[in-house]
């Protein structure tokens, strides 16, 4: 069971309360303007900001 729609909608960057988009493979949350990754792990987004990854963008 993946992460549902309706709690994409409502999740938000925990640094910087902006928006999130699921990444290319599913299995990740990211914040383009703190450029992080936050994981999603047994179909629960990991939502601290100390375990999100730095990520770059191209």
């Amino acid at each position: 069971m993946a992460v549902s729609e309706e709690l994409l909608n409502i999740l938000a960057c925990p640094k910087c309360k902006g928006d999130l988009y699921l990444n290319e493979t599913k299995d990740g949350l990211i914040c383009d303007k703190c450029k992080l990754l936050y994981e999603i792990r047994d179909d629960i987004p990991i939502m601290l900001i100390d375990e999100a990854k730095p990520i770059e963008k191209r």
